[in-house]
């Protein structure tokens, strides 16, 4: 394909993710615009082709599709709320993170405007841009994302979750969840490994380890928990709650900040104290959809 041949895309927003998602565009043959609020964090991207508009609005009139890498939905608003009346016929992909009813409320205000929106939740860090390995969430109505789709894909795989413009937004919040969690863990362990003189690269292949037998405990229990099966046949909270609370005393010993799991302790007592020492530790969903008073 020619250059001219592929479509054009407007960038705003030049963070990492946001320069690597243009280089990506322009090693694919796509004319991009760029526009940051530092105009000198576009100098390398424009060495490179890219065109930089002088302002956010000449940045939305310069193409239809308008990829959005903020930190989130307010500095959304901040940028592009006085350039509004730019935003008619515009197509937003907004792979800002943020929460589903902030992603709502997003569309809403650029349909009011005359714009169609497209939320995305991208799954890898920059370094993930432009591998068809790696994967982006997305929502909004289906003809805007099936049109855009064969330039979206220049990023990452993609993956249409529906037409609810909150669903990409919440699967990407679900697995930051997981993640964050995940690696809060790790660091905690570390610090506490490092408290006895042992080293992070000492615990890596142990915490390797215990990781990587995460996909069997995921493929185990998820037919449970989607039957509201929590039976104790393989493990009772009972013997859990004293795990975490090991766990817990080890970093208190240790001079370590407890908080972590102290903050697990606590949900696993209010499980016991629900009646659930018997069941599985998977009976915390219980406890979970009644947040703490």
């Amino acid at each position: 394909m020619s250059f001219q041949s592929k479509q054009a895309v407007t960038v705003i927003g030049l963070g990492p993710m946001g320069t690597a998602m243009t280089e990506a565009f322009l090693a694919a043959g796509h004319p991009v615009t760029v526009w940051n609020r530092t105009a000198a964090k576009a100098d390398a991207l424009v060495a490179k082709g890219a065109e930089r508009a002088a302002t956010v609005e000449e940045a939305l009139r310069a193409h239809e599709l308008v990829v959005l890498s903020l930190t989130d939905y307010d500095a959304m608003f901040a940028v592009l709320g006085p350039a509004a009346a730019a935003l008619s016929g515009r197509v937003l992909v907004n792979l800002s993170s943020d929460t589903p009813a902030r992603a709502r409320e997003a569309a809403a205000w650029a349909e009011e405007h005359g714009a169609r929106h497209l939320t995305g939740g991208v799954q890898v860090p920059p370094s993930g841009i432009g591998s068809s390995e790696s994967a982006t969430f997305y929502s909004g109505p289906r003809d805007v994302f099936e049109t855009h789709r064969p330039t979206l894909e220049v990023l990452t795989g993609t993956d249409y979750r529906g037409a609810d413009p909150g669903l990409a937004a919440l699967h990407y919040q679900l697995m930051m969840d997981i993640f964050w969690t995940t690696m809060s863990g790790w660091l905690h362990a570390v610090t506490v490994a490092e408290a006895h003189g042992i080293t992070a690269e000492e615990v890596r292949p142990y915490a390797t380890s215990i990781v990587s037998s995460v996909p069997g405990f995921l493929s185990f229990y998820t037919p449970r928990v989607d039957a509201g099966q929590h039976g104790g046949d393989v493990d009772k909270l009972a013997m859990c709650t004293a795990s975490v609370d090991h766990i817990t005393q080890t970093a208190k010993d240790a001079g370590v900040d407890s908080s972590l799991p102290a903050a697990v302790l606590e949900i696993f007592r209010r499980g016991l104290g629900q009646g659930h020492a018997d069941d599985s530790f998977t009976s915390l969903m219980e406890t979970l959809r009644k947040p703490a008073a």
